[in-house]
């Protein structure tokens, strides 16, 4: 499924993730824990891969279009166990 959002919006789910949380989210799907990072906005294609994030220029930080959401739906649901 494909998603738009801000790219503020998505670094800050990613800064609300606890420690550990790039690692549960790579486990979980098969991924390197740095392709999970780079789908946050990092820039490590060397140890990981791109997942499908284009970003185009605009306010918030511009708009990040996610071609699958897999990676975002695992780490909001972290973040709603965290506060249950």
């Amino acid at each position: 499924m494909t998603k738009t959002i801000t790219f503020n919006e998505l670094r800050r789910v990613k800064d609300a993730l606890p420690s550990g949380s790039m690692t549960k989210i790579a486990e979980e799907l098969g991924l390197e824990k740095e392709t999970v990072r780079n789908y946050f906005g990092g820039h490590n294609y060397k140890d990981g891969k791109s997942v499908g994030v284009h970003i185009e220029p605009g306010p918030d930080g511009g708009l990040v279009m996610l071609d699958d959401t897999h990676i975002l739906d695992i780490a909001r649901r972290i973040l709603d166990e965290e506060k249950s």
